[in-house]
């Protein structure tokens, strides 16, 4: 089944197919109603996507269920995932869901987080089984007002994750999710809904590739989560999609009261990126960190950053954004720290570096910063670097290779972010790094 082409009754078509209910329907239509009213972004870089050739729906399993086995999924399906290290990881996780084109296709969770009445699953498993719990957040966090490509996922939106941690459950494991683009023109517009309730705590990790092909190609997700007082939300990504990908993202998180919600965005592959995961910080107390990680090559354009909204008293913020631009990319910072009025003893701190490898590349730092109350701070730092000769010089006159020590110095300068990952993705990212440099 394959849906090729924007209007009206192919949005309904889609929702036909998934057998959905009144009011996802309606949204849909809503939703549709709104992007074709809406441009795109006045910021950024350009976006050049022809929408009457992109797929918005395509499912080759042949099977509308969800499988919790490998030896049930398609062999070429399991062949072409596991080239891509998603069967290995499985291992390390408490729960694994899998997006191949438009569908989840494989779910899986270990019993012990089944036991404690953890729900991860699809987000059209959840809509069925769980409406209520889904009408309570789903589309409130981002609204489909939001901006062109969130109203697109509204109109569009297929797979996608839905977790909940249930009050007082805390996780040993991370929950992962892949998603992956195999064929040209393909568009992908997962939709993820998080709820972590009071007092518990979720590590969730995102893998995203798709194999390159001349036509360009469109991600367009949609993330919301919500995090309950006292608990934590962490969520860790590194997307590797190919350079013919446009990645266009809207997440955001909405923290309660002494609630603590940490991005971790990686950013390596795309053609263009624009994604700015944002904090809003509503409750006293609360806390918001975004650690990214951008890598512009050539015809690659990275716009990536952090928003970070305090609207609850003595909160919390940190950015740390790392960026490296190599043959002739661009790799920019585009982020905002804003502390309301009545959002008193509150602290921003935004910090960005940038390290240029040649003289054809570039980096800009576009911020927006505002405070509006006299008790809290907002402190930024930006620096733009190349390597030093110096540096290398000193390294190769105690033996090691020129390039190898551009690899030292790389992942010295990275290494905040690859801290911050689990072993097995910190592994994988540098092996990453390595090949697109």
């Amino acid at each position: 089944m394959e849906i090729v082409g924007l209007d009206l009754e192919k949005v309904k078509t889609i929702s036909s197919i998934k057998k959905e209910e009144d009011w996802i329907r309606d949204f849909r239509v809503d939703s549709f109603q709104k992007f074709e009213k809406m441009d795109n972004p006045s910021f950024g870089p350009k976006i050049d996507l022809d929408y009457s050739k992109i797929i918005y729906y395509k499912n080759d399993s042949r099977d509308e269920e969800i499988k919790n086995d490998w030896n049930n999924v398609l062999k070429p399906i399991v062949d072409d995932l596991d080239s891509v290290g998603v069967l290995s990881s499985e291992v390390h996780m408490g729960g694994m869901g899998v997006q191949y084109e438009s569908e989840v296709i494989y779910h899986s969770m270990l019993k012990e987080i089944e036991e404690k009445k953890v729900i991860f699953t699809s987000i059209e498993v959840a809509m069925k089984k769980y409406p209520e719990l889904v009408k309570k957040y789903f589309g409130t966090i981002v609204k489909n007002t939001e901006n062109k490509f969130a109203a697109l996922n509204g109109a569009v939106f297929s797979g996608g994750s839905f977790i909940y941690i249930p009050p007082n459950t805390k996780l040993d494991r991370p929950l992962q999710s892949y998603f992956r683009i195999n064929s040209r023109n393909m568009g992908q517009f997962e939709r993820t809904l998080i709820i972590v309730d009071d007092n518990s705590d979720l590590h969730y990790i995102e893998g995203c590739t798709a194999p390159s092909y001349s036509e360009s190609s469109l991600h367009a997700a949609v993330v919301e989560i919500y995090v309950g007082k006292n608990s934590k939300c962490r969520y860790s990504t590194v997307q590797n999609w190919a350079d013919n990908v446009y990645n266009l993202v809207t997440k955001r998180a909405l923290v309660d009261e002494n609630g603590t919600m940490e991005w971790i965005d990686g950013n390596i592959g795309s053609k263009v990126t624009m994604k700015y995961p944002c904090c809003i910080l509503k409750g006293d107390y609360s806390k918001g960190t975004c650690i990214t990680i951008s890598v512009a090559g050539n015809g690659q354009i990275q716009d990536t950053g952090a928003r970070m909204i305090h609207l609850g008293k003595h909160t919390i913020s940190n950015i740390l954004s790392k960026s490296i631009a190599r043959n002739g990319g661009n790799a920019t910072y585009r982020g905002k720290a804003f502390i309301n009025s009545v959002a008193t003893d509150s602290n921003a701190n935004v910090k960005c570096d940038t390290l240029i490898l040649d003289s054809s590349s570039k980096s800009d730092t576009i911020p927006v910063n505002a405070c509006y109350n006299k008790t809290s701070h907002i402190e930024h730092e930006a620096t733009v670097s190349k390597i030093s000769e110096d540096n290398l010089f000193y390294m190769m006159s105690r033996g090691i290779s020129r390039d190898r020590a551009m690899d030292l110095i790389i992942l010295g300068f990275i290494e905040k972010f690859r801290e911050e990952l689990p072993m097995e993705y910190a592994v994988e990212l540098n092996q990453l790094i390595k090949r697109n440099l």
